[in-house]
């Protein structure tokens, strides 16, 4: 297949084009439709961080515009674990003739797709018949894998059942003290206040775990998650905002979205710089890490390199006589104001 995407010159008459994007969301939009990682399928695999290199801007630019392009304009979707991207209506534009050298190429690309929920998405919008087929078989397969995970799991719980009644059946005491009652009482809530702050923490943990835990980057993913639990514990014990799951995300992407050779050890320590100067902000960490970034401070030994060198030489200064020193005054000698005078 020829490396060119096309598109049509009615892009400019589309009223959302037109009346609802900004000039940056047509950027955007025409570069979703035709970079370099883009695929016959209107599904693929970019950073973005790429997309940022790409186009000129800051990764929290692009954060802003793929947050509009998938919940105001509602045209894309993106996985940030298998950090895939579907173009909702790619269908509509790019499949006009069906051969075999075009339905070949889709059915590999298809196989490629790690999230099958976005080949269902796709294919909502594809007019013609046979192109909507060969999407749907692709569905219809991840459709089977999963029911028959679920089946596995039903059958697993049932054989558990038993256990559990006679678990439930041996906590009921009808002789209880009104007062153990009470206690109960404040150890749930004490309970639920604990689950809700393990939720809040599974909330930032959840997208950086990976979705297939017996791949061959198991050491990899088990690192990274201690490298996240290490950072969202720092940010919440240290007055960052522990319910602010969005920034704890956004720092987040700096493990995988940046140059840094030790990015954990970097993040951290940018984090202990912010505390010191007493800007706990997510801002203000970024802001750090750009720097480092655009210096090529790429680890924590060239940045306290970097430091201690721009610290002033101290010099010590010696004191210099404005006169010329005369000769030392000779022991033993009187000094007579009244020499010479003639009264």
């Amino acid at each position: 297949m020829a490396k060119f995407r096309k598109v049509r010159i009615d892009f400019w008459m589309d009223p959302m084009v037109s009346e609802e994007m900004t000039p940056e969301d047509r950027y955007f939009y025409l570069y979703l439709l035709t970079n370099q990682r883009s695929t016959q399928i209107g599904i693929y695999q970019i950073t973005k961080k790429q997309m940022a290199f790409d186009m000129g801007y800051s990764i929290e630019s692009v954060h802003s515009l793929m947050e509009r392009f998938i919940t105001h304009h509602q045209l894309i979707r993106y996985n940030p674990e298998t950090r895939e991207l579907a173009i909702k209506n790619w269908g509509e534009n790019n499949f006009d003739k069906a051969g075999k050298p075009m339905m070949d190429c889709i059915c590999s690309e298809l196989k490629a797709v790690k999230d099958a929920s976005l080949i269902q998405y796709v294919s909502e919008l594809i007019q013609k018949q046979e192109f909507r087929s060969l999407y749907e078989s692709f569905c219809k397969k991840e459709e089977f894998i999963f029911n028959e995970k679920v089946r596995e799991q039903d059958e697993t719980a049932t054989d558990l059942t038993p256990e559990c009644e006679e678990i439930d059946d041996t906590l009921t005491n009808p002789h209880t003290i009104r007062g153990q009652e009470v206690d109960k009482d404040k150890d749930k809530d004490k309970d639920k206040d604990k689950d809700k702050d393990k939720e809040k923490q599974q909330e930032v943990l959840d997208p950086q775990m990976e979705s297939n835990p017996k791949s061959d980057d198991t050491i990899h993913n088990n690192q990274k998650l201690v490298d996240v639990k290490e950072i969202v514990e720092f940010w919440d014990n240290n007055g960052f905002g522990f319910s602010n799951v969005n920034g704890k995300q956004q720092l987040l992407t700096w493990l995988d979205d940046s140059r840094f050779l030790q990015p954990k050890a970097v993040i951290l320590k940018a984090m202990n710089i912010a505390c010191a100067n007493n800007k706990r902000r997510l801002t203000y960490v970024v802001a750090i890490l750009k720097n480092w970034e655009n210096e090529s401070l790429l680890s924590v030994e060239e940045i306290d390199s970097h430091v201690e060198s721009q610290k002033p030489v101290q010099k010590h200064w010696q004191s210099k006589e404005s006169f010329p020193r005369g000769r030392d005054i000779p022991s033993g000698f009187d000094l007579d104001i009244t020499a010479g005078e003639d009264w």
